[in-house]
């Protein structure tokens, strides 16, 4: 269901791991039957804001900057959708979730709050409210964006 089928628009600049939100805030429900979804101009998450990237538990640290800039979205309780991407090029979608919603989500989340005690610390993760609401292949591992992010120095 995450990987994109999906028509983008891409530049031939580089620009290794990021996170895009939707240029027309499509709604969750509505990505999956879209053959083509525009990208934001700039990313939420770009590689520069990101401190470290932890392989095994997908947790992102980021720096305070970026941190305050995910956490101060308006995250409605159907979600707001993220492309994630390399070099524009994307590699799966998911959709911030906020834990009030009352929803449950088959895809890749991060949470707005984040419920992570650790400062600065995003996580992506399968299923809202919990992985046992997912379904399919996990696409976080996928080695594109972990050879993006090694490449950066900030795989862990």
């Amino acid at each position: 269901m995450l990987l994109i089928p999906l028509a983008f628009y891409s530049c031939s600049s580089p620009e290794g791991f990021a996170i895009y939100l939707t240029r027309d805030d499509i709604p969750v429900a509505k990505i999956p039957v879209l053959s083509h979804v525009d990208l934001a101009d700039k990313p939420v998450i770009a590689t520069k804001d990101i401190i470290s990237y932890t392989k095994d538990t997908h947790e992102i640290e980021l720096t305070a900057e970026a941190y305050e800039r995910v956490m101060e979205l308006k995250v409605p309780t159907t979600g707001k959708a993220f492309v994630v991407c390399v070099d524009k090029a994307p590699i799966y979608w998911g959709a911030f979730w906020t834990g009030f919603s009352s929803q449950s989500f088959d895809g890749v989340t991060i949470w707005v709050p984040s419920l992570s005690p650790k400062e600065n610390i995003i996580q992506l993760e399968l299923g809202y409210p919990s992985e046992g609401f997912y379904q399919g292949e996990d696409p976080r591992s996928n080695p594109v964006i972990m050879q993006s992010l090694e490449k950066a120095d900030k795989l862990k």
